[in-house]
Protein backbone atom coordinates (compact mmCIF):
# COMPACT_ATOMS: atom_id res chain seq x y z
CA UNK A 1 0.00 0.00 0.00
CA UNK A 2 1.38 3.42 -0.98
CA UNK A 3 0.86 6.28 1.42
CA UNK A 4 1.35 9.82 0.22
CA UNK A 5 2.59 12.52 2.59
CA UNK A 6 2.00 16.19 2.05
CA UNK A 7 5.37 17.74 2.98
CA UNK A 8 3.72 21.11 3.48
CA UNK A 9 1.74 19.62 6.39
CA UNK A 10 2.79 18.22 9.70
CA UNK A 11 2.79 14.54 10.61
CA UNK A 12 -0.37 15.00 12.70
CA UNK A 13 -2.14 16.73 9.81
CA UNK A 14 -1.19 13.90 7.41
CA UNK A 15 -2.33 11.33 9.96
CA UNK A 16 -5.65 13.16 10.45
CA UNK A 17 -6.26 13.10 6.70
CA UNK A 18 -5.96 9.31 6.53
CA UNK A 19 -7.96 8.88 9.70
CA UNK A 20 -10.86 10.80 8.11
CA UNK A 21 -10.58 8.74 4.93
CA UNK A 22 -10.66 5.53 6.98
CA UNK A 23 -13.86 6.66 8.76
CA UNK A 24 -15.52 7.43 5.42
CA UNK A 25 -14.55 4.03 4.03
CA UNK A 26 -15.86 2.31 7.15
CA UNK A 27 -19.24 4.07 6.81
CA UNK A 28 -19.42 3.08 3.14
CA UNK A 29 -18.67 -0.53 4.04
CA UNK A 30 -21.35 -0.60 6.73
CA UNK A 31 -23.86 0.94 4.31
CA UNK A 32 -22.96 -1.61 1.65
CA UNK A 33 -23.40 -4.50 4.11
CA UNK A 34 -26.80 -3.15 5.19
CA UNK A 35 -27.84 -2.91 1.53
CA UNK A 36 -26.79 -6.53 0.95
CA UNK A 37 -28.70 -7.73 4.03
CA UNK A 38 -31.80 -5.79 2.97
CA UNK A 39 -31.56 -7.16 -0.57
CA UNK A 40 -31.31 -10.72 0.79
CA UNK A 41 -34.44 -10.21 2.91
CA UNK A 42 -36.37 -8.88 -0.08
CA UNK A 43 -35.16 -11.77 -2.24
CA UNK A 44 -36.25 -14.30 0.39
CA UNK A 45 -39.70 -12.67 0.60
CA UNK A 46 -40.07 -12.71 -3.18
CA UNK A 47 -39.06 -16.38 -3.34
CA UNK A 48 -41.61 -17.22 -0.61
CA UNK A 49 -44.35 -15.32 -2.44
CA UNK A 50 -43.44 -17.05 -5.69
CA UNK A 51 -43.64 -20.47 -4.00
CA UNK A 52 -47.06 -19.64 -2.50
CA UNK A 53 -48.32 -18.38 -5.85
CA UNK A 54 -47.12 -21.53 -7.63
CA UNK A 55 -48.80 -23.69 -4.96
CA UNK A 56 -52.11 -21.82 -5.35
CA UNK A 57 -51.93 -22.14 -9.12
CA UNK A 58 -51.17 -25.83 -8.78
CA UNK A 59 -54.21 -26.33 -6.55
CA UNK A 60 -56.42 -24.42 -8.99
CA UNK A 61 -55.21 -26.30 -12.05
CA UNK A 62 -55.19 -29.72 -10.37
CA UNK A 63 -58.61 -29.32 -8.74
CA UNK A 64 -61.20 -31.67 -10.17
CA UNK A 65 -64.17 -29.78 -11.57
CA UNK A 66 -67.36 -31.73 -10.95
CA UNK A 67 -69.86 -31.60 -13.81
CA UNK A 68 -73.15 -30.23 -12.48
CA UNK A 69 -76.70 -31.33 -13.23
CA UNK A 70 -79.20 -28.91 -14.77
CA UNK A 71 -81.19 -28.62 -11.53
CA UNK A 72 -78.21 -27.46 -9.45
CA UNK A 73 -78.78 -23.88 -10.62
CA UNK A 74 -81.88 -23.94 -8.37
CA UNK A 75 -82.55 -24.88 -4.76
CA UNK A 76 -82.79 -28.66 -4.91
CA UNK A 77 -82.71 -31.94 -3.05
CA UNK A 78 -83.67 -35.56 -3.55
CA UNK A 79 -86.43 -36.64 -1.20
CA UNK A 80 -86.30 -39.73 1.00
CA UNK A 81 -88.51 -41.42 -1.60
CA UNK A 82 -86.21 -40.47 -4.48
CA UNK A 83 -88.25 -37.59 -5.93
CA UNK A 84 -86.40 -34.60 -7.37
CA UNK A 85 -87.51 -31.35 -5.68
CA UNK A 86 -86.42 -28.01 -7.12
CA UNK A 87 -87.14 -24.39 -6.17
CA UNK A 88 -86.35 -20.86 -7.26
CA UNK A 89 -83.54 -18.85 -5.71
CA UNK A 90 -85.02 -15.51 -6.78
CA UNK A 91 -87.78 -14.01 -8.92
CA UNK A 92 -86.07 -14.96 -12.17
CA UNK A 93 -85.47 -18.60 -11.23
CA UNK A 94 -89.02 -18.82 -9.82
CA UNK A 95 -90.22 -17.94 -13.30
CA UNK A 96 -87.99 -20.58 -14.86
CA UNK A 97 -89.02 -23.30 -12.40
CA UNK A 98 -92.74 -22.79 -13.07
CA UNK A 99 -92.71 -21.83 -16.74
CA UNK A 100 -90.05 -24.24 -17.98
CA UNK A 101 -89.98 -27.18 -15.59
CA UNK A 102 -93.53 -27.53 -14.22
CA UNK A 103 -95.38 -30.49 -15.74
CA UNK A 104 -98.87 -31.94 -15.28
CA UNK A 105 -97.82 -34.60 -12.75
CA UNK A 106 -95.89 -32.18 -10.49
CA UNK A 107 -96.95 -30.59 -7.21
CA UNK A 108 -96.29 -26.89 -6.51
CA UNK A 109 -95.31 -25.47 -3.09
CA UNK A 110 -95.28 -21.86 -1.88
CA UNK A 111 -96.23 -19.66 1.11
CA UNK A 112 -98.66 -16.81 1.53
CA UNK A 113 -95.74 -14.46 2.24
CA UNK A 114 -94.12 -12.62 -0.66
CA UNK A 115 -90.50 -13.36 -1.45
CA UNK A 116 -90.81 -17.11 -0.89
CA UNK A 117 -89.55 -19.64 -3.42
CA UNK A 118 -91.79 -21.76 -5.61
CA UNK A 119 -90.83 -25.42 -5.24
CA UNK A 120 -92.04 -28.32 -7.31
CA UNK A 121 -91.88 -32.07 -6.79
CA UNK A 122 -91.24 -33.70 -10.11
CA UNK A 123 -93.92 -36.36 -10.65
CA UNK A 124 -95.21 -35.23 -7.26
CA UNK A 125 -98.71 -36.69 -7.59
CA UNK A 126 -97.10 -40.08 -6.82
CA UNK A 127 -95.27 -38.78 -3.74
CA UNK A 128 -96.41 -39.67 -0.25
CA UNK A 129 -96.59 -37.53 2.86
CA UNK A 130 -92.85 -38.00 3.51
CA UNK A 131 -91.77 -36.15 0.36
CA UNK A 132 -94.54 -33.57 0.75
CA UNK A 133 -93.36 -32.73 4.28
CA UNK A 134 -89.73 -32.52 3.15
CA UNK A 135 -90.52 -30.20 0.25
CA UNK A 136 -92.62 -27.96 2.46
CA UNK A 137 -89.67 -27.73 4.83
CA UNK A 138 -87.34 -26.65 2.03
CA UNK A 139 -89.81 -23.91 1.02
CA UNK A 140 -90.06 -22.70 4.61
CA UNK A 141 -86.29 -22.65 5.09
CA UNK A 142 -85.69 -20.48 2.03
CA UNK A 143 -88.63 -18.16 2.77
CA UNK A 144 -88.68 -14.89 4.70
CA UNK A 145 -89.73 -16.83 7.81
CA UNK A 146 -86.12 -17.94 8.22
CA UNK A 147 -84.76 -14.40 7.86
CA UNK A 148 -87.27 -13.22 10.47
CA UNK A 149 -86.08 -15.88 12.91
CA UNK A 150 -89.34 -17.82 13.15
CA UNK A 151 -89.31 -21.31 14.66
CA UNK A 152 -92.04 -22.53 12.30
CA UNK A 153 -94.26 -21.33 9.46
CA UNK A 154 -97.03 -22.48 7.13
CA UNK A 155 -96.48 -23.74 3.59
CA UNK A 156 -99.15 -24.76 1.09
CA UNK A 157 -99.14 -26.98 -1.96
CA UNK A 158 -101.40 -27.33 -5.01
CA UNK A 159 -101.59 -29.26 -8.25
CA UNK A 160 -99.88 -27.90 -11.35
CA UNK A 161 -103.13 -26.86 -13.08
CA UNK A 162 -103.92 -24.50 -10.19
CA UNK A 163 -100.95 -22.28 -11.04
CA UNK A 164 -101.07 -19.65 -13.77
CA UNK A 165 -99.38 -16.44 -14.82
CA UNK A 166 -102.70 -14.94 -15.90
CA UNK A 167 -103.71 -12.21 -13.48
CA UNK A 168 -107.20 -11.16 -12.54
CA UNK A 169 -108.68 -8.14 -14.30
CA UNK A 170 -106.92 -4.97 -13.18
CA UNK A 171 -104.06 -6.87 -11.51
CA UNK A 172 -100.44 -7.24 -12.59
CA UNK A 173 -98.24 -10.26 -12.00
CA UNK A 174 -94.64 -9.28 -11.28
CA UNK A 175 -91.66 -11.47 -12.20
CA UNK A 176 -91.57 -14.61 -10.09
CA UNK A 177 -95.21 -14.28 -8.98
CA UNK A 178 -98.10 -16.53 -10.02
CA UNK A 179 -101.83 -16.80 -9.39
CA UNK A 180 -103.01 -19.80 -7.37
CA UNK A 181 -106.61 -20.96 -7.89
CA UNK A 182 -108.63 -23.51 -5.96
CA UNK A 183 -108.08 -25.26 -2.64
CA UNK A 184 -104.69 -25.08 -0.96
CA UNK A 185 -103.34 -27.77 1.35
CA UNK A 186 -101.49 -26.17 4.28
CA UNK A 187 -98.72 -27.66 6.42
CA UNK A 188 -97.04 -26.12 9.47
CA UNK A 189 -93.30 -26.67 9.24
CA UNK A 190 -90.45 -26.50 11.74
CA UNK A 191 -87.56 -24.38 10.44
CA UNK A 192 -84.36 -26.41 10.24
CA UNK A 193 -82.26 -27.78 7.40
CA UNK A 194 -79.33 -30.13 6.96
CA UNK A 195 -76.13 -29.79 4.94
CA UNK A 196 -73.96 -32.84 4.41
CA UNK A 197 -70.97 -34.23 2.56
CA UNK A 198 -71.29 -37.24 0.26
CA UNK A 199 -68.05 -39.19 0.35
CA UNK A 200 -66.24 -40.17 -2.83
CA UNK A 201 -66.78 -43.52 -4.49
CA UNK A 202 -64.89 -45.11 -7.37
CA UNK A 203 -66.63 -42.94 -9.94
CA UNK A 204 -67.48 -39.85 -7.89
CA UNK A 205 -65.84 -37.01 -5.99
CA UNK A 206 -67.11 -35.72 -2.61
CA UNK A 207 -70.01 -33.27 -3.02
CA UNK A 208 -72.03 -31.03 -0.72
CA UNK A 209 -75.79 -31.54 -0.55
CA UNK A 210 -78.64 -29.93 1.38
CA UNK A 211 -81.91 -31.57 2.42
CA UNK A 212 -84.39 -32.04 5.26
CA UNK A 213 -83.12 -34.45 7.92
CA UNK A 214 -85.29 -37.43 6.86
CA UNK A 215 -83.85 -37.22 3.34
CA UNK A 216 -80.29 -36.43 4.46
CA UNK A 217 -80.05 -39.43 6.80
CA UNK A 218 -80.46 -41.78 3.84
CA UNK A 219 -77.60 -40.12 1.96
CA UNK A 220 -74.86 -39.61 4.54
CA UNK A 221 -74.12 -39.64 8.25
CA UNK A 222 -71.71 -36.74 7.84
CA UNK A 223 -74.05 -33.75 8.11
CA UNK A 224 -74.97 -30.80 10.32
CA UNK A 225 -78.36 -29.24 11.08
CA UNK A 226 -79.00 -25.50 10.77
CA UNK A 227 -81.61 -23.40 12.55
CA UNK A 228 -82.32 -19.64 12.31
CA UNK A 229 -79.73 -17.57 14.19
CA UNK A 230 -77.72 -14.36 14.06
CA UNK A 231 -74.42 -15.62 12.67
CA UNK A 232 -73.18 -14.28 9.34
CA UNK A 233 -73.60 -16.60 6.37
CA UNK A 234 -69.88 -16.57 5.57
CA UNK A 235 -68.98 -17.53 9.15
CA UNK A 236 -71.57 -20.31 9.14
CA UNK A 237 -70.13 -21.71 5.91
CA UNK A 238 -66.63 -21.81 7.39
CA UNK A 239 -67.90 -23.68 10.46
CA UNK A 240 -69.80 -26.15 8.28
CA UNK A 241 -66.68 -26.88 6.24
CA UNK A 242 -64.76 -27.49 9.47
CA UNK A 243 -67.49 -29.71 10.94
CA UNK A 244 -67.81 -31.79 7.78
CA UNK A 245 -64.02 -31.93 7.32
CA UNK A 246 -64.43 -31.30 3.61
CA UNK A 247 -66.28 -29.48 0.86
CA UNK A 248 -65.67 -26.08 -0.69
CA UNK A 249 -67.12 -22.86 0.72
CA UNK A 250 -68.49 -22.03 -2.75
CA UNK A 251 -70.46 -25.30 -2.75
CA UNK A 252 -71.71 -24.89 0.82
CA UNK A 253 -72.89 -21.29 0.36
CA UNK A 254 -75.92 -21.99 -1.93
CA UNK A 255 -77.45 -24.41 0.60
CA UNK A 256 -77.25 -22.02 3.57
CA UNK A 257 -80.47 -19.95 3.90
CA UNK A 258 -80.15 -16.18 3.62
CA UNK A 259 -80.25 -14.38 6.93
CA UNK A 260 -78.67 -15.42 10.19
CA UNK A 261 -78.09 -19.10 11.00
CA UNK A 262 -76.56 -21.32 13.61
CA UNK A 263 -75.47 -24.94 13.78
CA UNK A 264 -77.87 -26.93 15.93
CA UNK A 265 -76.21 -28.79 18.78
CA UNK A 266 -76.67 -32.58 18.77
Amino acid sequence: MLIEFDLTKSVDENAGKYFDLAKKQKKKRIGALETVVDAKKKLKLLLTQEAEFREEEHIKTSKIIRPKEWFEKFHWFESSEGFLCIGGRDATSNEIVIKKHLENDDLVFHTDASGSPFFIIKNGIKATDATIQETAQAVAVYSKAWKQGHASTEVFYVKSDQVTKEAKAGEYMSKGAFMIYGKREYIRIKLEYCIGLLQATDDQIPIIIGAPKTAMELKTKNYITLTPGDEKKSDTCKKIKQKLAGGDIDEIMPFVPSGGAQIKKP
